[in-house]
């Protein structure tokens, strides 16, 4: 899997957010990526790394689902 990085990130979609930490499930084990909105209230949200880290298709196009911006 791809590193996953401290710092800001710019979802496919043009919003931007910040990772604040990596967490692992307490039962899983599963590795997840918590991270928060730059915009709005700044909600906490977390996410699959698995996911953190896919190529999505929107528009015949192809983008990865967060590029790390610094």
């Amino acid at each position: 899997m791809q590193e996953i990085k401290l710092g800001k990130y710019r979802h496919f979609k043009g919003m931007e957010y910040e990772v604040i930490a990596l967490a692992k499930h307490s039962e899983t084990g599963e590795e997840t990526v918590v991270y928060r909105a730059l915009y709005g209230d700044g909600q906490v949200w977390i996410r699959p790394a698995s996911m953190w880290n896919e190529t999505v298709e929107r528009d015949g196009k192809r983008y990865k689902r967060f590029t790390f911006i610094g």
